[in-house]
């Protein structure tokens, strides 16, 4: 019969009893020792009867902190003797466990190991305050000294009394320090021997940790095709096994016994019916008819199974309450409440994301894993023997796996894709698991099994909260509000929920180790660097740590690129662009500069290897990188506001738009539809005009010609006139006309006129257009050069020719 100790899960109440009282035990001893000093007064006299005055306030508040010391003495000693004593109950449940009852054996391991890290947990600073202790009174003594060798004829009637009672008042505190030194020394001692106990029994509890790592993922046991060939002998072996373990004792009362195991089961059961009959009876009858649309009727099972699921998690946390010095019923609640909050998470995912046509198929495709999850769950709560488990474990298996198999066949076409996946993960889990087992590595399918059981519960977890957090922004239009309205809601959705799906990959592992109460190993596997290097070291808790901070940097890079923004837009609208996209790029480069760092020094990259490659690479990347960084630096000028996105330049007698701004380069969509890439370096080498800088506006030089003779200032009013009623162009810089030179055939005059840059093309046919016309109106003639064709007669050309043209 397995011996395990019946108070063991109020140790660690127990254990923090004493922890709390040593503290302020120590604190009292602290504060003690703060004593008031005095200073150079004006005489001896004075200094004297000052120190009298402290030493006399210090001395009452000792004596009142010694005898509060003196009330915790007893009970500090008590309970370091318990934690003891606890500590014995657990040794000998763990050196009495037998190599064949794995259960009960990393119980009782993880028992050892738990009260040690408790015990651990609370240290406290006792040898510093004994070392300031002594320290006070070697202060003392040499002030008791002192007081004694001051001549007595040097003084004062008033000042030799306060110095007789200065030399009392120091006596007596010397003394009470020195008694509360010896005792603190004690406590010490005490300290220090339970703990070297309970490290002893950690460190064996570690080994046989090791073992049962070994026995699970390595050494294995006999395939499950040799135990059939032995099956009789297999069958008697499980069989002995079991009525071994789960014989009554009537000797004696053990919390571990078969019947409070048959108790507890029966009372699950009884509860369970319970509460399915409670919640249907409410929900059939009791609900109002408002209720009973024709949606809740279709889920109305799968509401009935989860108030159930509820109800029976509450009256397990009763239990729990009301059993609370009982072990057995403590571990079993504790298991129980983890399966059914499995259990609620699934139906209550269905519920969510489901309609009523897709539950009842959604809830037949994840019961074969369900079933699985309470056959592992009660195996672990009865602590099963090995034989057993080696026995019956890999055709149950088997049979949830075709199981599993038979309904993703007739029930996958009625639910949601996301559904469709899981299921095909759990159906391939399910494989796995029975491959490892009939090759003998039961154990370690147990743990697979039980690790994707906790993975999809935490994956349904975080798929219900998304899909809730999803409709809630659909609701509230979170996608077109300014991120000042917006940030608590992203944070959540693109930080929390992504952090949490990478640690429901931990917890997972966490919670299927801990059913098996193999959460410590679990721990050193997490912390277990696997690249480890003097200057390099990589494990699983730290690539956790930097995907998580990834989540959160990218998070803040957005919101404070959407902040600038908005912040660019109400300041300067014209130059919002352009100060945006330099905000955006220094905003990644600190950002991102700040997450590499964080990353690095939790990867434990060494300062002297980067130093290093960085040293070696730096020359050659400063070459190739030479014309890079000065683009950069032009780019970083040009968008500190020579040149903003919307701008018209022209450059080499190309005209165009500026629509991009990067480090590197500019682009601009000309006016014939195509796009050029300028490096930043080729527009600082060369002239380029801002045609937008200052107003918008550009200088528009055209010309005409008039025929000689014509009135040239009624020509120059006309045209004015005419032009300045004109909207295309800027009214404010007015129109010139002045004349230009004399042509061959016209007098030629120029026309001086401020047009959009925008729309230069345009504007310029409108004004010339306007110009043509005028001219008309008026009469007046605009020259073009002309030629004038004489034609001879065919006979007097051939006398000309002599007549030697040929027909």
């Amino acid at each position: 019969m397995l011996y395990m100790t019946n108070k063991h899960h109020t140790s660690s109440h127990i254990a923090a009893t004493p922890m709390l009282r040593l503290w302020l035990l120590a604190m009292t001893v602290l504060f003690a020792l703060n004593a008031s000093a005095v200073l150079k007064e004006k005489n001896l006299d004075n200094t004297l009867s000052i120190l009298r005055s402290e030493l006399a306030n210090y001395h009452k508040d000792l004596e009142r902190q010694t005898k509060f010391m003196k009330q915790q003495q007893e009970a500090v000693r008590t309970n370091i003797i318990d934690i003891f004593s606890k500590s014995n109950q657990n040794s000998l449940m763990l050196y009495s466990q037998k190599p064949d009852y794995i259960f009960d054996l990393t119980y009782a391991c993880h028992e050892a190991t738990e009260q040690y890290a408790r015990f651990q947990s609370n240290v406290q600073p006792f040898t510093a305050l004994l070392q300031r202790t002594q320290g006070e009174i070697a202060r003392y003594d040499s002030l008791i000294v002192n007081l004694s060798k001051i001549p007595i004829m040097t003084l004062s009637e008033r000042a030799k009394i306060d110095r007789n009672v200065c030399l009392t008042l120091a006596v007596n505190i010397r003394r009470t320090l020195s008694d509360n030194s010896q005792q603190l020394s004690d406590y010490i001692r005490y300290y220090n021997m339970t703990e070297e106990r309970l490290r002893n029994l950690n460190d064996y509890a570690n080994k046989r940790y090791s073992e049962i790592q070994a026995n699970i993922f390595s050494n294995g046991g006999s395939d499950y095709f040799s135990i059939l060939g032995n099956l009789g002998s297999q069958f008697n072996d499980a069989k002995n096994s079991v009525e071994d373990k789960y014989r009554p004792s009537y000797k004696f009362k053990s919390q571990w016994d078969s019947r409070i195991i048959l108790f507890l089961f029966a009372m699950i059961f009884f509860y369970g019916f319970i509460s399915v009959l409670l919640c249907t009876v409410v929900i059939r009858w009791f609900l109002p008819k408002r209720f009973r649309t024709p949606e809740f009727m279709s889920r109305r099972t799968c509401i009935t199974l989860s108030a159930s699921v509820i109800t029976i998690a509450v009256i397990l946390g009763l239990i729990r309450v009301i059993f609370k010095h009982q072990n057995f019923l403590l571990m079993a609640s504790d298991l129980l409440v983890e399966y059914a909050w499995l259990l609620g998470v699934i139906l209550t995912s269905l519920l969510i994301r489901l309609d009523g046509s897709q539950i009842k198929s959604a809830f037949r495709i994840y019961t074969p894993l369900i079933a699985m999850g309470f056959i592992v769950i009660t195996f672990r709560i009865v602590l099963i023997p090995n034989d057993f488990v080696n026995l019956i474990f890999p055709p149950v298996l088997l049979l949830c796996m075709l199981w599993q198999w038979n309904v993703i066949k007739r029930h996958n076409n009625n639910i949601p894709r996301s559904d469709v996946f899981f299921t095909y993960i759990s159906l391939a889990v399910f494989i796995v698991s029975v491959i490892s087992s009939w090759t003998g590595y039961t154990l370690m399918s147990v743990q697979l099994l039980i690790w994707w059981i906790m993975q999809l519960t935490c994956i349904l977890t975080i798929t219900c909260a998304t899909g809730i957090m999803q409709r809630w922004a659909e609701k509230n239009g979170y996608a077109k509000q300014p991120v000042t309205k917006s940030w608590f809601f992203r944070f959540i959705y693109f930080v929390i929920l992504r952090v949490a799906g990478v640690l429901s990959i931990l917890i997972s592992i966490y919670w299927a180790a801990d059913v098996f109460n193999l959460t410590d190993m679990t721990w050193r596997m997490f912390g277990y660097a696997f690249i480890d290097s003097n200057n390099f070291k990589v494990s699983i808790t730290s690539i956790a740590m930097v995907v998580n901070l990834y989540f959160l940097f990218s998070y803040i890079y957005h919101t404070v690129n959407d902040l600038l923004k908005i912040h660019f837009e109400k300041t300067d609208m014209s130059t919002a662009a352009s100060h945006n996209i330099m905000s955006r790029k220094l905003v990644q480069v600190l950002v991102w500069g700040i997450w590499l760092l964080i990353s690095l020094s939790i990867l434990h990259v060494s300062n002297t290897w980067l130093v290093v490659i960085s040293g070696g690479l730096s020359t050659g990347i400063g070459f190739a990188s030479k014309d890079i960084l000065e683009n950069i630096y032009y780019g970083i000028s040009l968008m500190a506001g020579r040149v903003k996105i919307g701008d018209w330049i022209e450059c080499d007698g190309t005209r165009g738009k500026v629509s991009s701004i990067s480090y590197t380069s500019t682009m601009i969509d000309t006016v014939d539809g195509s796009v050029i890439a300028f490096q930043n370096s080729q527009l600082f080498n060369k002239n380029y005009k801002n045609m937008t800088k200052n107003h918008g506006y550009e200088l528009d030089t055209l010309e005409v010609g008039v025929a000689y003779g014509s009135d040239i200032n009624y020509v120059k009013q006309i045209l004015h006139d005419a032009i300045i009623q004109l909207d295309c162009i800027y009214k404010k810089r007015g129109v010139k006309i002045v004349l230009k030179n004399f042509g061959d055939n016209s007098v030629n005059l120029t026309v001086l006129v401020w047009v959009s840059v925008l729309t230069h093309y345009y504007d310029d046919g409108e004004v010339l257009e306007c110009i043509y016309d005028t001219l008309n109106a008026h009469g007046i003639e605009i020259p073009f050069p002309q030629r004038d064709l004489h034609i001879r007669e065919f006979n007097d050309a051939l006398a000309i020719d002599g007549g030697s043209m040929k027909p």
